[in-house]
């Protein structure tokens, strides 16, 4: 009967962890890898950060910027491939090299969104953004309706157009679009010259113009952060006034400012969507319908509309930098309430195992007292064992010396195996977060904390920085890898970072430390 009784009870048990795991929801995770940083991509995170609870599945939203850097770019979408996302956002920064690293993430079978830009060729599963033709052929015609004016004085004006890097799919789209705007009108000299999306640029560009004694009447920037560049080339050449400035992107504390300041006579309010951008992964992810290109409508800005468009715009930027705010509480106390749920789980699991335990140490009992009487008739026995000088030589064949024997290890050093093996595992994802490794040792992130600065003295993250260097010294003296491939191997987003900190650990630069090694 007793038998019956436990079968009963771990049935029970096992109902009710089956309950337990199939009432968790699943949660997509999203890696994003943006090109670069500066406030219009700043909107476009927060956005898709306040949109993870927008909906009604968990969506967990990873990001990592590039720089710029088109080569790190690819190391990251790679490593966010890796570290087993069900969907990723790219917005290139070069159209033709990302299209490889793309390629191997949908061999993965991870969809991918392309957002603001898009890579070459049409492997992607969906892309969303403004136009940016519709943005440079408004531009061209509010371009156009300024010439008449000037014409009209008998002055022929010269339009100067500096474009963004040409390589990225933004810059060809936006120059398409001013260009054909001007299509047809003779009555103005146009000239068009590359830039590469920076201010400095832009600013050498147009004061190169400027110096050769033919002003520009009209100077197009592919963003407002070039536009910065032309309006300090103009007021250094004391021709404010006589040039007009034109950019795209429509930011607070940016381009709308300029233009109510003066400095720009328009720009183009070029759409973020970041929670456009969500949705659109999650009709992906759960199987519902989607369009394959989805289009962002953007607003050309004139002084006439400038202020209300700013304010609706540092409004709306206020309230998603609180949802930001309120989801990061929620997500605290959602982790709080899991581990209240797992706490009640494992008390019922406790309670029933503690019934289960009653039952077989009654059990047991019963059958101890069974046993004790078999024991005493074999006391007499093991005792003439033990004490017979010629058992002793066969009892030694059964033994192990104490010395012999392996010494257990303790929690302490399972724990520091267990960190180190999940650092060392993880140690190239330039991403990594403390959460993340505090998941695979059971910790949270301030329990992880404690241990670890109780252990080592160090922080969580100072070990990790630690084992990254001491990694990266040992590939710098046993490897031919150069300073650029070590420092992302080890997890470091820059080299110039890496360098930094190898200096300060080891006192010498990593390639003082290659030349000292003489490895070639």
């Amino acid at each position: 009967m007793h038998k019956a009784i436990v079968r009963t009870l771990l049935f029970y048990i096992v109902a009710v962890l089956l309950f337990t795991s199939c009432s968790e929801r699943k949660e997509y995770r999203i890696g994003v890898s943006q090109c670069a940083e500066g406030r219009w991509r700043e909107k476009v995170n927060n956005e898709m950060l306040a949109a993870q609870h927008l909906y009604e599945q968990d969506v967990k939203v990873t990001i990592a910027s590039a720089h710029d850097d088109t080569q790190l770019q690819v190391k990251q979408i790679d490593s966010l491939a890796n570290t087993g996302i069900d969907l990723l956002v790219v917005a290139p920064n070069e159209a033709e090299p990302i299209a490889a690293a793309i390629e191997r993430v949908r061999q993965k079978g991870i969809p991918v969104i392309c957002f603001d830009r898009k890579v070459k060729g049409d492997n992607y599963t969906a892309f969303i953004g403004g136009s940016n033709v519709e943005a440079g052929h408004a531009i061209g015609v509010n371009v156009v309706d300024v010439v008449k004016g000037i014409t009209a004085s008998g002055h022929r004006p010269l339009v100067m157009e500096v474009t963004a890097l040409m390589s990225s799919s933004p810059a060809q789209e936006r120059h398409e679009g001013f260009a054909k705007a001007l299509e047809g009108h003779n009555e103005l000299d146009y000239v068009c010259r590359e830039g590469d999306w920076s201010s400095e640029t832009t600013y050498r560009i147009v004061k190169e113009q400027i110096d050769t004694g033919r002003l520009p009447d009209i100077v197009f920037c592919h963003n407002d952060g070039m536009a910065t560049g032309a309006y300090k080339a103009v007021v250094e050449t004391g021709t404010e006034g006589k040039i007009n400035i034109y950019g795209i992107d429509g930011m607070p504390d940016e381009g709308l400012d300029y233009v109510q300041f003066g400095h720009q006579l328009a720009s183009y309010v070029y759409p973020t969507g970041g929670g456009e951008i969500i949705r659109l992964a999650l009709d992906i992810l759960t199987g519902k319908s989607y369009k394959r290109e989805n289009k962002l409508e953007g607003i050309l800005v004139v002084r006439e509309n400038a202020w209300s468009v700013a304010t609706t715009t540092k409004e709306l930027m206020r309230q998603n930098g609180n949802l930001v705010t309120i989801q990061d509480k929620l997500e605290d106390y959602l982790g709080l309430y899991n581990t209240q749920h797992k706490a009640l789980i494992a008390s019922i699991v406790l309670i029933v195992l503690l019934i289960v335990a009653v039952v077989a140490i009654w059990r047991a009992y019963v059958l101890s007292q069974r046993a004790i009487k078999k024991r005493q008739a074999l006391n007499e026995e093991e005792t003439l064992f033990y004490t017979n000088p010629d058992s002793r030589k066969m009892r030694q064949v059964f033994e192990t010396p104490a010395e012999e024997l392996p010494a257990p290890k303790s929690q302490t050093t399972i724990f520091a195996e267990t960190l180190n093996e999940a650092i060392r595992q993880n140690m190239s994802n330039p991403s990594l977060k403390m959460e993340d490794l505090g998941e695979t040792v059971g910790l949270s992130r301030v329990q992880l904390y404690r241990k670890v600065k109780s252990i080592t003295g160090l922080s969580p993250v100072e070990l990790l920085r630690q084992m990254r260097l001491q990694q990266g010294y040992v590939l710098l003296s046993t490897t031919n890898k150069t300073v650029q491939e070590i420092a992302h191997e080890v997890g470091f987003s820059t080299p110039g970072y890496f360098s930094k900190c190898f200096r300060q650990q080891y006192g010498k630069y990593p390639m003082e430390l290659r030349n000292s090694t003489n490895v070639t």
